[in-house]
């Protein structure tokens, strides 16, 4: 994050948009760095982390870091240890096949509706975010690529223009845990999800509802394949 410490050595502290716009503070800031690692799976679970070893990791104080962590366990996402940190929750397989469940009824529908419907000007405005995927996923930034995905999703449903929609869906990926991101960025293959992305915006600035519906469901499929343990 650019106001932020320099890196310790750990990994980056990425600035995730708000919803509506609204300016994130600096607790909120650090809150979704974290939720970015954890959904990542570069926070494992059942593990127990410190806030004085975590702000180490992430190159910032360890009184936001206590705080955002306060924030994450109070959505489920951690559950506090006394004297000791936080416990990364477990999220079972089968919460998981419900969480890709219900985006898929709400997100492959919502997206390929976009192509009769956005403007052009505001699919281009989301080019940036997805070629930042793409230089995230050649980097081996798993918490950059979790970010720029985040907001490149999130952008893109925000222009059906039905805000609650768009927060049942930023929940659900909270909950989400993406474990096998690390073992396709060894193998060379999270770049190919990665430029998925672009290939989206393309077949929508195309008006092809089609191709775009074949592309999301797709790349959703990814969730529960490739993404949660890093095979076929």
């Amino acid at each position: 994050m650019r106001d932020m410490a320099p890196d310790t050595g750990g990994a980056r502290v990425p600035a995730l948009p708000r919803l509506g716009g609204r300016r994130s503070s600096y607790r909120e800031r650090v809150a979704d760095a974290l939720r970015a690692a954890l959904i990542a799976g570069e926070l494992r679970p059942g593990e127990v982390y410190s806030a004085p070893s975590l702000a180490a990791r992430f190159g910032v104080s360890a009184t936001p870091v206590r705080e955002a962590m306060l924030d994450l366990a109070k959505e489920g996402l951690v559950d506090t240890v006394p004297n000791k940190g936080f416990r990364v929750t477990v999220v079972s397989d089968r919460q998981l096949d419900e969480y890709t469940h219900i985006r898929g009824l709400i997100e492959i529908p919502t997206v390929a509706a976009l192509a009769r419907t956005a403007d052009r000007v505001s699919l281009e405005a989301l080019r940036p975010a997805a070629r930042e995927i793409v230089t995230a996923a050649a980097a081996g930034d798993l918490i950059a690529y979790v970010e720029a995905d985040t907001r490149f999703h999130l952008g893109l449903l925000a222009l059906a223009g039905n805000a609650h929609l768009v927060e049942v869906v930023a929940d659900l990926r909270k909950r989400s845990r993406l474990y096998g991101l690390t073992a396709l960025v060894e193998a060379g293959r999270l770049l190919a999800s990665a430029e998925e992305h672009l290939e989206l915006l393309d077949a929508l600035l195309e008006r092809d509802d089609r191709a775009v519906h074949a592309i999301m469901t797709r790349h959703l499929g990814h969730v529960r394949s490739l993404w949660a343990d890093g095979e076929d």
